[in-house]
């Protein structure tokens, strides 16, 4: 295994093992980690594809559960991870599952949105994976999704002040320790939230942190053409012109 791998293993299971010391109460009835039972197909993203250093990393908020919850992948639509990213592996289950959010990792038969988007312009713009990864990276910021009794996804900034807080403390740590790894130039949040959080963590570390519009189908500027929104928000970063090899 290269060193970087089992730097990243290590800041995982330190990760994982923090966050499962947490506890989170109602209205959060239920909380999947997919970076315990999708860790499979997590380190093979990894070990193809997050080779350091990356110009930029693209920092999502957490996991959505037809995405990464399915194939732990950040913004991991099944058909997107599997056909384009060519990734696949075992995936466990939750300990609690919810009914109406069952985790069937590569058989889930739902799409995500928000990745398609994502990857779908990577491949638009890059063509290729190798293409894209080469200056990219792609994550999240916390592993976590937590669900409601109703099966409504609860984002981690909608949590109690005292949940959030201890969540939000590990989760800098862990951005910290990836940003140190992976060496961006511009860690940029996708997402208010995301970009809150990296300028906040990444205060004292020599790294530009930017935000481009998130693309979620619950963001009506998103759903007015992601894709043409952050091509201009990345022009603006100077992100677009500095990337040898794009698509233009």
């Amino acid at each position: 295994m290269t060193g970087y791998l089992q730097q990243i293993e290590r800041i995982i299971d330190n990760w994982v093992a923090r966050l499962a010391r947490l506890d989170f109460g109602p209205p959060t009835q239920y909380v999947y980690n997919p970076m315990v039972y999708a860790r499979l197909p997590h380190l093979a993203y990894w070990k193809r594809y997050g080779n350091p250093p990356k110009e930029v990393m693209l920092l999502g908020m957490n996991p959505g559960p037809w995405g990464m919850a399915q194939t732990g992948v950040p913004f991991g639509d099944v058909h997107m991870v599997s056909q384009w990213l060519g990734l696949r592996g075992r995936v466990g289950t939750p300990e609690r599952q919810h009914p109406k959010r069952p985790v069937s990792g590569f058989d889930c038969p739902r799409g995500e949105v928000s990745g398609q988007r994502v990857w779908g312009w990577a491949r638009q713009r890059y063509g290729t994976p190798e293409q894209f990864f080469q200056r990219f990276w792609v994550a999240n910021y916390c592993p976590l999704i937590f669900m409601e009794a109703s099966g409504r996804n609860r984002t981690p900034d909608k949590l109690p002040r005292e949940e959030k807080t201890n969540l939000l403390a590990i989760c800098d740590w862990a951005l910290v320790e990836t940003v140190r790894l992976v060496r961006p130039r511009i860690v940029i949040g996708v997402g208010a939230f995301a970009a809150r959080q990296a300028r906040g963590a990444l205060a004292q570390m020599d790294v530009r942190v930017g935000q481009i519009t998130h693309p979620s189908p619950a963001n009506p500027r998103a759903n007015a053409g992601w894709a043409t929104v952050v091509e201009k928000e990345l022009a603006g970063l100077g992100i677009i012109e500095n990337i040898p090899g794009a698509r233009v």
